[in-house]
């Protein structure tokens, strides 16, 4: 069973920096694609950013380019997803994502495992 461990949320004001770390259980990590997706209350669930089994071909949503980065670690079975110059409209949940396609995709229906996410609230 593939587990997805989030970390790293918290509390920030607007224009300050946090990164999330998500560690996934099992041998294969290196062969999945990962994503980041968030959800606020009251909104359907919205990509974030992905990256593919590699840890290349990033692919952001427009709402966060130039803002955050996302990476990996395959050597410590870790996606990273570094957050700066936040935003209050950035306060959601933050959920990462597996799939075993390897690809990065952009959709939640492309990925297999998911994890319990982690808060970030940003205060203006």
């Amino acid at each position: 069973q593939v587990q997805l461990v989030e970390s790293g949320g918290g509390l920030v004001q607007a224009g300050g920096s946090l990164r999330l770390s998500c560690a996934v259980s099992g041998r294969t990590f290196s062969s999945y694609g990962m994503g980041w997706f968030r959800q606020a209350p009251g909104k359907e669930r919205e990509f974030v950013a992905a990256i593919n089994w590699r840890g290349g071909s990033p692919t952001y949503g427009d709402s966060v380019k130039g803002r955050f980065t996302i990476s990996r670690d395959n050597a410590k079975n870790t996606v990273y997803l570094q957050m700066n110059s936040l935003k209050p409209e950035d306060t959601a949940v933050y959920h990462c994502a597996a799939g075993v396609s390897g690809l990065g995709y952009l959709k939640p229906l492309e990925y297999d495992y998911w994890g319990q996410g982690t808060q970030v609230t940003v205060s203006s």
